[in-house]
């Protein structure tokens, strides 16, 4: 994969950051959102499919992103397609400041050091070209604007800023609301990246939990409370 283009999950931080404050809008979503990015911009690779709502490994060759690369052997290690919720929910410590890291190499954000309460250190990041900011929201207006079906890349993208509540910090207020109701509609244009959004949503609704292991005896004393499934249910389940 050349540099040429920038990531999906590239894109979507950039959207987050505000300008005026140099922090990340929606800092907890955002994190899911990027996960959920990274498997849009491997499906778009080739290197991943959707297989209902599971993701599958189909071509293990790396892209030559690092944290793509990452991703996809994590992936690949499971060695069964693994559901997209339970991937997206899974741990993700210091995604976002990997990619702000990133983007800090890259010369597109350059990090400003500061305080807080005059003790805690902190750090805030500014765009150092406006310009590319302004394209990425571009393409997303015009998708809302013209109605005209965006490519797949755009499409994902608004799938990704509609689910993890960007809306409110792009199209805010009242004058706003016509164009948060198009950007939620855009997730339609997008299979991949339609069946990850819906992932971020339903993690932070807490539909995330793995499945409970029904094969695990009690402890002694104990009568387990865990309903037993008949052969049906069991097949259908795998």
């Amino acid at each position: 994969m050349g540099r040429s283009r920038r990531t999906i999950p590239e894109e979507l931080l950039l959207l987050a950051l505000d300008p005026t404050t140099g922090t990340t809008a929606q800092p907890q979503s955002l994190d899911l959102g990027l996960a959920g990015a990274q498997l849009v911009e491997l499906a778009l690779a080739g290197r991943i499919a959707p297989d209902g709502d599971r993701i599958a490994v189909v071509v293990p060759r790396p892209t030559g992103d690092p944290t793509l690369d990452c991703a996809l052997e994590l992936l690949r290690r499971r060695g069964a397609p693994v559901r997209a919720v339970h991937w997206i929910g899974g741990p993700r410590l210091g995604l976002r400041q990997t990619y702000l890291s990133h983007l800090e190499r890259c010369g597109m954000v350059h990090a400003v050091a500061g305080q807080m309460c005059g003790v805690l250190p902190t750090t805030r990041y500014q765009a150092t070209d406006t310009a590319i900011s302004r394209e990425i929201r571009s393409r997303l207006d015009s998708a809302i604007r013209t109605g005209v079906p965006p490519d797949p890349r755009t499409a994902a993208l608004a799938a990704l800023a509609h689910a993890v509540g960007l809306g409110k910090h792009l199209y805010p207020g009242n004058e706003g609301r016509s164009s948060r109701s198009r950007l939620r509609d855009l997730i339609r244009h997008d299979p991949m990246g339609g069946l990850v959004a819906h992932a971020v949503m339903d993690v932070q609704n807490g539909a995330a939990a793995p499945p409970r292991r029904t094969n695990q005896a009690a402890p002694p004393g104990q009568v387990s409370m865990q309903p037993r499934r008949s052969p049906m249910a069991r097949a259908a389940a795998h």
